[in-house]
C-alpha cells in the first residue's frame, strides 16, 4: 500500500494477520535498500505475525522528492506510520542505517513498543565510513557496476542470483537526495546520549565476518550504550543478514521476541 506520511508518500509492504497476543514487526531496512530487503525473512515470519515494512524516504517505491533525510525525519516518519496503522503492540527491526532510525525512534519511547531488534546496525555514534569508500559512493550513486560492487562487497556468502539482482536493483533505486544526506551528514550524525534513554530488551545481531559494521564496533558504540542490550555473532555471515542468512535471522528474531533465546544470549 502507499501511505502519505508528514508529507512524503511512503510504499509500505504488509504481510501476515494481527493477532491480538503476538507483536507487530516492523522493519527498517539497509542504506540502499528496501522493503523488498526483508522479503525472505517476512515470508519465514508472517505465518505467525503481523509484518510491515516501509520503503524508508528517498528509498525503493517511496517519494523521493522531500526536502529534508534527517534522522530524525526517519524516526518521525515511522512513528507517524505506526500512530496511522493503529500498532499499539510492536517490535522495531532495523539493518544497517535502519538501525539507527530504530535507535532514534526507541529512545523517544514510543507508546507499544515491545523490544528493538538491530541487525549490524549503524552506531549511534559517528559511522566509521572511510573517507575513500565515502567519497567513492558519493561519486558512483546511480552506477550498476558500482552498484554490484558495493552488494558483493558488503556481503561475506553468496547471495542466489535473484536475490543479489534485486539488491542492485534497490540500490539503483536510490534517490541522490537520500543517498547524499545519508553519507555527507546522516552517517555522522551522534545520537549516543539519546539511545541511553531506551528501556525496552534489545537483541543486536551481527554477522561474524562483517567488514561494513565489525563486532567490535557493536559491541563498543551500541551494546554498551544501551541498558538491556544483548549480543549474539551469526557464524559466517557479512553484513547483509536479511539477504545472506534469512531463515537463521528470522528464527532468532521469532525466538527473542517468544523469549526462547536466554540460554544463547551474551549480554554486556
Amino acid at each position: 500500500m502507499r501511505l502519505e506520511v508528514n508529507g512524503t508518500i511512503l510504499n509500505i509492504f504488509e504481510a501476515g494477520n494481527r493477532h491480538q497476543n503476538r507483536p507487530t514487526l516492523v522493519f527498517l531496512h539497509y542504506f540502499g535498500g528496501s522493503s523488498d530487503s526483508w522479503k525472505e525473512i517476512t515470508e519465514f515470519l508472517a505465518a505467525d505475525f503481523h509484518c510491515v515494512a516501509p520503503d524508508l524516504r528517498g528509498f525503493g517505491a517511496s517519494d523521493n522528492s522531500a526536502e529534508n533525510y534527517t534522522v530524525e525525519n526517519y524516526a518521525d516518519d515511522v512513528q507517524t506510520l505506526i500512530t496511522a496503522l493503529k500498532l499499539e503492540n510492536f517490535v522495531l527491526i532495523g539493518h544497517s542505517m535502519g538501525g539507527k532510525f530504530a535507535l532514534a525512534l526507541a529512545a523517544r519511547s514510543p507508546h507499544g513498543l515491545r523490544s528493538l531488534i538491530l541487525l549490524a546496525p549503524s552506531p549511534p555514534t559517528p559511522e566509521p565510513i572511510a573517507e575513500n569508500d565515502r567519497k567513492h559512493l558519493l561519486e558512483s550513486h546511480g552506477s550498476r557496476e558500482a552498484a554490484a560492487e558495493t552488494v558483493r562487497k558488503a556481503a561475506a556468502l553468496k547471495l542466489p542470483p535473484t536475490i543479489f539482482k534485486r539488491a542492485v536493483n534497490d540500490n539503483l533505486r536510490s534517490s541522490e537526495n537520500a543517498w547524499r544526506a545519508w553519507l555527507e551528514r546522516e552517517s555522522r550524525t551522534d545520537i549516543s546520549a539519546k539511545v541511553q534513554l531506551i528501556t525496552v530488551p534489545v537483541l543486536v545481531l551481527s554477522g561474524e565476518n562483517d567488514e561494513t559494521i565489525k563486532r567490535d564496533l557493536l559491541k563498543r558504540e551500541v551494546v554498551n550504550h544501551v541498558a538491556k542490550a544483548s549480543f549474539i555473532s551469526i557464524p559466517k555471515a557479512g553484513h547483509l543478514l536479511p539477504l545472506e542468512v534469512p531463515e537463521i535471522t528470522a528464527q532468532l528474531i521469532a525466538d527473542f521476541i517468544d523469549g526462547d533465546l536466554q540460554s544463547q544470549l551474551k549480554s554486556k
